[in-house]
């Protein structure tokens, strides 16, 4: 079942595995309801599931970034909600339906604005509401809780699955241009208080 996360705001999983290991979407249903990220080709039926679960459907689709757990289900949710869709620039698009809109660092969605993060994958773009306080931050960052440390702190992304690592870190001081109090991630836990501070100390940590 989704959960409303922030306000107007649900976390939708789409898979959900042993060992922690989820995977959601992120569907704001203020304004333009605008459904971030797509989760995996065979996860479309929770996903729609959580959709109708929350009672809106999204008018508007943002894709992070090109990961299968994130733009899997896009030709799915095109076809059966027709929403505007916009996807990053850098992303070599493979799906059956080409994206309304590109986009790229400093440009407006709404009332979303996106950060260019990469680090990750090279298109990974953060997108934040600074009047709601919200960022959604792709997979820029994870929760600490799935690396096994106390929930409602951040991580990098795992190694094993970011082509530059060192990238994706120094890429997190572009988030400390705007403000916003909660940061959605995508696996682990979501930070839903002094998220900005908490990835400043990550950034700026003392002997640096």
């Amino acid at each position: 079942m989704p959960v409303e996360i922030a306000t107007d705001v649900y976390d939708i999983t789409c898979l959900d595995e042993p060992e922690g290991k989820r995977f959601r979407a992120f569907l704001f249903t203020d304004g333009t309801p605008t459904l971030f990220d797509t989760g995996l080709e065979h996860s479309t039926d929770a996903l729609d599931e959580g959709i109708s679960a929350v009672g809106v459907e999204p008018e508007r689709v943002v894709i992070t970034h090109g990961d299968g757990d994130h733009i899997g289900g896009f030709d799915h949710v095109v076809e059966t909600y027709g929403p505007e869709t916009w996807v990053p620039e850098q992303l070599d698009v493979e799906t059956d339906h080409d994206p309304d809109h590109r986009y790229g660092d400093g440009d407006r969605i709404g009332r979303f604005t996106a950060v260019h993060t990469p680090g990750h994958e090279p298109e990974n773009h953060a997108l934040i509401d600074e009047d709601a306080g919200i960022a959604v931050l792709g997979d820029a960052l994870s929760g600490a809780d799935q690396r096994g440390l106390p929930a409602g702190y951040f991580l990098l992304p795992p190694a094993v699955y970011s082509q530059d690592l060192n990238l994706a870190e120094e890429s997190l001081e572009r988030l400390l241009a705007y403000e916003f109090d909660v940061g959605l991630v995508y696996h682990g836990s979501s930070v839903l208080e002094d998220a900005r501070t908490k990835i400043d100390r990550f950034v700026n940590f003392p002997g640096k």
